[in-house]
């Protein structure tokens, strides 16, 4: 194990070891200071960002942060690194490779698109979690929007001059009306182009089929290009796809180590057999990535599923980050990080959740991932919907493939704030971004777009969608 240290100011900082090192060089969060590994001051914390800006990049491929021979998560991560890809950034350290994208990013070092995409496959989570820490918000979203990630299913996600809404119709008690009214306010407001995803209050098979017909019957008889799911676990929803239930997408959630995936009853065999079950029924017209996956800083820990070599905890944005290895394995159509999910413990307040938004989003897209974010908060953290205005403007300003959007940004089965359908529309106008070409062709059609391609004020009653709420 490697040792590092770093003297600032006349006091010499050690770290021991690459856990430990990355860890103090996080910025604070609530929930590395709950695992006991944060930094102890900003002393600390900017010393262990110098050392780290010092560590040569093969060091990730020599020193696992978490044990290779008990973590199918770390294998993944090795097995399948590119070394090719990796071999033009080979030779740099973390803060050589931070110049390099930011050279990238403001096109100084040629045009950025395709070179970061060749890239992504020769880079491990745990390096771009690193770089991720010596970067300013600002170094974050520019090399984020100079990267580009596109998937698609029936519509096109990640395209540049592009943000996608996840339509987020939830209901306390999977009431069909309820969902439906929910859905027609979204498709009226312009959202959905990502996926209508419903969080079904129940585990049970019977109910999750009701609602992929209720949700598919939307969609064929509107002939509304989009693709729904119902956000069951992965083997309800593989059941589900037996049954011949009509299922788009297949979604589950996942983090970084095959520990808290196991709490989450997956692993790489099952997600791997859903994503070719899923495949299998060639129900997308423009592209066939199935697979829709959640992520959350926090999620590892909150398993007590976080420690890495030598028993140390390991800080949860690298975790996070090693969840988006798992992700890239299955090629997605959409991921997203619940940024402010989890709650206070992990992230404590607004200036916490909207870093943390901007490095998930960061690391997804730099791994080659359509990257989106849920912007939102628990009532019991110290934030508020200024602070999600924030963010939300942020990650649009960084390309942000697609947000989620539920009715009045307060999602009543969940109980917590995200964003409203508004708020994609003011976002939109105000930084000049359009929804999924696929979907803004049907809102065309359908008379919902203005003069200039904004969303028209539509009376329900008028609207071609007046029938949803009674579709069944």
């Amino acid at each position: 194990m490697t040792r590092y240290s770093q003297t600032l100011h006349g006091t010499t900082y050690a770290f021991d070891g690459l856990v430990d090192l990355l860890a103090k060089a996080t910025p604070r969060r609530s929930g590395d200071e709950l695992a006991g590994c944060a930094a102890t001051s900003d002393a600390e914390r900017a010393a262990a960002q110098w050392a780290l800006a010092e560590v040569p990049l093969t060091e990730f491929l020599n020193d696992p942060v978490v044990p290779y021979e008990t973590d199918e998560v770390t294998r993944l991560i090795l097995d399948s690194h590119d070394r090719a890809a990796f071999g033009p950034i080979a030779d740099l350290t973390v803060g050589g490779l931070r110049d390099r994208l930011l050279a990238l990013a403001t096109g100084t070092a040629g045009p950025p698109g395709d070179e970061l995409r060749c890239l992504a496959p020769g880079l491990t989570p745990e390096m771009v979690a690193a770089v991720a820490k010596l970067m300013r918000n600002q170094d974050l979203i520019a090399v984020a929007r100079a990267a580009e990630v596109r998937s698609a299913f029936r519509t096109t996600i990640g395209l540049p001059g592009r943000l996608s809404t996840r339509l987020q119709p939830n209901h306390p008690t999977d009431d069909p009306r309820g969902i439906a009214a929910a859905v027609l306010d979204g498709l009226l407001l312009g959202c959905g182009d990502a996926v209508i995803g419903v969080n079904p209050a129940t585990d049970s098979p019977h109910a999750a089929a009701e609602l992929l017909h209720l949700l598919d019957d939307i969609r064929t008889r509107y002939d509304i290009p989009v693709q729904s799911c119902v956000l069951a676990h992965v083997t309800t929803t593989l059941g589900l796809i037996e049954s011949g239930a009509p299922v788009d997408l297949v979604f589950q959630s996942i983090a970084g180590t095959e520990a808290a995936n196991a709490g989450f009853g997956v692993n790489l065999a099952l997600l791997r057999e859903a994503n070719a079950a899923g495949r299998a029924l060639g129900r997308g017209t423009v592209g066939d990535n199935v697979m829709y996956f959640e992520t959350g800083q926090g999620a590892a820990l909150s398993a007590g599923a976080h420690l890495g070599t030598g028993g140390r905890p390991v800080d949860q944005q690298t975790l996070e980050a090693r969840a988006y290895a798992v992700a890239r394995e299955l090629d997605p159509l959409l991921v997203n990080t619940v940024v402010g999910f989890i709650g206070p413990e992990y992230l404590y307040d607004g200036k916490q959740i909207i870093r943390a938004g901007l490095e998930d989003h960061f690391c997804g897209k730099l791994l080659g991932l359509p990257m989106g974010v849920d912007v939102c908060y628990t009532n019991h953290a110290e934030a508020d919907q200024d602070d999600m205005d924030t963010l939300l403007t942020l990650l649009g300003a960084a390309g942000v493939a697609f947000v989620i959007t539920v009715p009045g940004a307060d999602d009543v089965m969940l109980g917590y704030q995200s964003l409203s359908f508004h708020d994609a529309l003011s976002v939109r106008r105000t930084l000049g971004l359009a929804p999924a070409p696929e979907f803004e062709r049907w809102l065309a059609r359908s008379g919902m777009l203005d003069d200039h391609g904004g969303i028209a004020a539509v009376e329900p009653a008028t609207s071609p969608l007046r029938e949803v709420g009674r579709s069944r």
